[in-house]
């Protein structure tokens, strides 16, 4: 295990082709979001594409998909969503927008699948960062591994996720 986890930044500005990223959690408590989920379950709001909100990650994938690497994001999420994952599929045009190729996949389709016990990064089938939460969704410090087998759960986890998932185009929240 890598002693110093890298930052979203350090991890994406070093990816050659690929960046992978599975959710699995159906509500996230991020500080950084409180205010902006709060505005749209209040009023419908939604954070602006160029708001203060969105710049640092839209930043970050632009930056990594305009040197030719694949962003994408797959999320597993249970039916009948939550708020939060109707929060999150009103926002991910803004994903898609910033480059980010994004999939659903409804938690029943995924019973037979092996999954690692976290959300994940994967850059490059070479190190996988463990994006942690606590029981009410806040992150906590994250993990990090350069363990091969690690790396292949991770990478075989995705691959089966994403080949069974739906484009966001086509998943419709119910």
């Amino acid at each position: 295990m890598p002693q110093n986890v890298p930052s979203f930044d350090e991890l994406l500005d070093s990816a050659q082709y690929s960046a992978l990223h599975l959710e699995m959690r159906d509500h996230y408590g991020v500080d950084e979001e409180r205010y902006v989920v709060e505005a749209w379950r209040k009023e419908g709001a939604l954070p602006a594409y160029g708001s203060d909100y969105w710049r640092p990650w839209v930043s970050l994938v632009e930056r990594t998909v305009a040197r030719g690497v694949s962003v994408r994001r797959a999320r597993i999420v249970s039916e009948p969503v939550t708020d939060y994952i109707r929060f999150e599929h009103a926002i991910t045009p803004a994903n898609i927008r910033a480059g980010e190729h994004v999939r659903w996949l409804p938690r029943r389709r995924a019973s037979d699948l092996a999954l690692p016990g976290n959300d994940f990064w994967l850059i490059d089938d070479r190190i996988v960062r463990f994006n942690l939460f606590s029981g009410n969704g806040a992150a906590i410090e994250p993990d990090a591994s350069e363990d091969p087998a690690v790396i292949k759960l991770c990478a075989d986890a995705f691959t089966a996720i994403w080949e069974r998932a739906t484009p966001h185009e086509e998943y419709s929240i119910r």
